[in-house]
């Protein structure tokens, strides 16, 4: 069994004393684990780094296997995120996240978001949108996305303006109003392409993609939120400060 590919690498993990196990997410083929004989190597450590790509070929005897992956190194978006404390968080926590995708199974349109989101790092008010609408992509692409179509309680579509925590299904306006305090706020950026984010509304795109992500995705596998989202965070309630 072989395969060889373009992948985004989303973990790696010492094995052994020179060897590494890391976790790839490729469009042709998804997350795949294998091992990186020498991936401990001074040569192979700043390449195998979380939010890296490379061109990644797998081989085992059998589908079932861990197997073994060599790799040629592609763009070093991790190296490119080093300075920037806000931009590491951002790339850290996607890459975190997309270890809840199942192993061994194609999401070529959650992949493709991803590879637009990288394109941007350059822009904070391109990628991070863009990072929330990721996260928006997770929960669809694991059976859990939002309706944001129209009205859950009047079948409205416009004047949508918040989100049942329950249903994931949008609120107009003015069926919100007797509710206001219990709905998440929907962010216009979230509706329309076009529109402005600024960073409050960002905030609010991340409380309402982060609840759903924590109670649907993370919480019945036993799992907490990755440490670097909350990193994220952090860092752009302290942007939005000053």
């Amino acid at each position: 069994m072989q395969w060889t590919a373009d992948a985004l690498i989303v973990d790696c993990r010492s094995h052994g004393e020179s060897s590494a196990i890391i976790d790839v997410f490729s469009r042709q083929h998804g997350r795949y684990m294998g091992l990186v004989r020498g991936g401990n190597s001074r040569r192979l450590r700043p390449i195998l780094q979380p939010g890296n790509m490379a061109q990644v070929t797998w081989r085992a005897r059998l589908s079932e296997h861990l197997g073994t992956m060599t790799l040629d190194a592609g763009r070093a978006y991790a190296a490119e995120a080093l300075s920037d404390p806000l931009l590491l968080s951002g790339v850290s926590s996607m890459c975190a996240m997309l270890q809840v995708t199942s192993e061994r199974q194609a999401y070529p349109r959650l992949y493709d978001t991803v590879m637009v989101l990288l394109e941007e790092l350059g822009e904070a008010e391109v990628w991070l949108p863009l990072l929330v609408r990721f996260e928006m992509a997770l929960l669809e692409e694991v059976g859990f996305g939002l309706d944001l179509s129209c009205c859950a309680a009047t079948g409205a579509t416009t004047e949508l303006t918040h989100v049942s925590p329950r249903s994931g299904r949008a609120v107009s306006l003015t069926a919100a109003q007797p509710y206001l305090d219990q709905l998440f706020d929907l962010p216009n950026f979230l509706l329309n392409a076009q529109a402005a984010a600024p960073l409050d509304e960002i905030i609010a795109g991340f409380t309402l993609t982060g609840h759903f992500l924590e109670r649907r995705v993370y919480l019945p596998n036993q799992l907490v939120l990755p440490p670097a989202r909350q990193r994220l965070m952090d860092n752009i309630r302290r942007l939005l400060k000053n």
